[in-house]
Formats: C-alpha cells, structure tokens, sequence
C-alpha cells in the first residue's frame, strides 16, 4: 500500500512539473502584450471569479451552514481591505477567514 501511495504521488508530481516545465519553455516567445497573453490571463480571472462565486452562493460542507448575509457582510469586508491596502490578496484572505470564524461563532 506504501509503495502505491508513493507510485501515485511520483505520477502526479512528475505531470505537475512536466507540464510547468513546458510552459516555460514554450513562453519565451509569448509577450505579455500580446493579445492572446491578455485573452488568457482575462480567461483564467473569470475562470477563478466563477469558482469564488460558485463557493460563496452554493457552498458546500460547513460553509453552507453560515446565512448568506454573514457571507455577503464578510465579501464586503474583504473587498474593502483589498482596495485599502492596495491590492494586496494577502491581507483580505487572512482577515476573511478570521472575520468568517467571529461571525459565524457569534451571530
């Protein structure tokens, strides 16, 4: 069973890297201004803003336990900081998850 487990994560580390590795191969004659370098980068923003989406209206597990007004005060909350602290992902993502776990535990 070891051996499999370890199979398994070799296989899949491989395809991870393989696939980075290519990437970066393949990109040095990409320009970030090209339009196709903008079409994909807009591809994989919308991609992920319907993945957060999906999880904010439709969650699932223990997120689907929490009202949606708590949910939508925290987005609220989130992007705000965003914005205050210049774009800056990190600090939304930190203060989000402590903001979700006050309100969900007191309200």
């Amino acid at each position: 069973m070891t051996g499999n487990i370890f199979l398994v994560i070799l296989i899949t580390s491989l395809a991870t890297f393989l696939s980075r590795f290519l990437g970066v191969v393949s990109s040095e004659n990409i320009k970030e201004t090209s339009k196709i370098f903008r079409w994909f980068n807009c591809l994989a923003y919308s991609t992920l803003a319907a993945l957060i989406a999906r999880i904010v209206i439709f969650p699932s597990g223990l997120l689907s336990e929490i009202d949606y007004l708590v949910r939508l005060i925290v987005i609220i909350l989130s992007i705000g900081l965003f914005f205050i602290t210049k774009k800056n992902l990190v600090y939304p993502t930190i203060f989000s998850a402590i903001i979700l776990t006050l309100f969900s535990s007191y309200l």
